[in-house]
């Protein structure tokens, strides 16, 4: 049986710089010997850090796992902005930086944190009529976005050196780090974009304990290359990735006995026995020998458990109901 049909889970990688997310998919794919992959959270590919990714069933935790904050250390350039918001791009405007004081980054930042709204930057992968927006920019094209609002939990200075600034950011899906930085330098009066960009959490996934960017793309030395093969290391890579229940790690647990699970993994409500303490909301479903089987939804006062998504991979399974 292949390692696909039996084996999935969360692989997080710390993505090195100049890489895209699409690259490490592809990366992780051949070292893994695995077709269905993914990943939860484009990183552009100037940005380093966490980015978990999915493998075989967890694929279907994408959604939950998206959902859930990320926490990024970003250093912002004051007195300059450019047209993709960073270094990269290209400079629109300089200015000098002046009293350039930690009282007062801090009162610029208390407007950017909570429920704020941000305009997607024309140099992101949103869709307009069916195209990406960067490659409408890179046509030189220029369209009207509308203001998405985004969740801003916190943002800590934790350095300022001359025009530059290091914030700890904490935040919700969809947030853009660039946007954050251009938005916050134009309220000082002199512009901003982002130097440098680490993502150093999302959800429980902490960049300490990512594989590095060198584990995951080096050979070792004395392996053959050829050309059809994947990378060698694969096994030692799988014992890197984590269960698919650790991308819900904090979730009420719901375990079923061998009916209930037979039940719910056919699409049916289950019956949740003792009940559970909460009454309502999404929970991890697992059998009663440990699996997680899929994610469910309270339902009857916590008393049954309707599927939400189903995790087929790691357990095997009757084709009928029991009588």
């Amino acid at each position: 049986m292949s390692p696909e049909s039996t084996r999935s889970g969360i692989l997080v990688v710390d993505k090195g710089r100049g890489a895209t997310s699409f690259d490490v998919v592809a990366i992780a794919r051949r070292r893994l010997g695995v077709r269905r992959i993914g990943h939860a959270g484009t990183l552009d590919p100037d940005a380093t850090g966490v980015l978990p990714i999915l493998v075989g069933e967890a694929t279907k935790l994408a959604p939950y796992l998206v959902d859930q904050d990320k926490e990024y250390l970003a250093t912002v350039r004051f007195g300059v902005t450019t047209d993709t918001h960073d270094v990269s791009g290209r400079v629109l405007s300089e200015a000098p930086v002046d009293d350039l004081t930690t009282a007062r980054l801090e009162e610029a930042c208390r407007a950017f944190v909570g429920r704020i709204k941000q305009v997607p930057p024309m140099y992101s992968a949103v869709h307009h009529q069916g195209r990406r927006l960067y490659e409408l920019a890179r046509a030189g094209i220029e369209v009207e976005r509308a203001p998405r609002e985004v969740v801003v939990r916190s943002i800590l200075i934790e350095k300022i050196d001359g025009p530059r600034a290091a914030l700890r950011v904490v935040c919700g899906k969809g947030t853009y780090l660039r946007v954050l930085a251009a938005d916050l330098g134009a309220s000082l009066g002199f512009g901003g974009t982002v130097e440098s960009l680490i993502r150093c959490r999302v959800g429980p996934f902490d960049l300490r304990d990512a594989v590095s960017w060198s584990e995951l793309t080096e050979r070792r030395s004395d392996a053959p290359v050829r050309r059809s093969e994947a990378p060698v290391g694969g096994s030692e890579l799988w014992s890197r990735v984590r269960p698919v229940e650790t991308a819900l790690a904090g979730w009420t647990v719901v375990r079923l006995d061998g009916t209930a699970a037979t039940i719910f993994a056919h699409g049916q409500a289950a019956d949740v026995i003792p009940a559970v303490a909460a009454t309502e909301g999404f929970v991890r479903v697992h059998d009663i020998a440990g699996p997680m089987i899929g994610v469910g939804e309270l339902m009857a006062g916590g008393s049954k458990v309707k599927p939400v998504r189903i995790l087929h991979a790691d357990r095997p399974r009757t084709r009928s109901l029991p009588a």
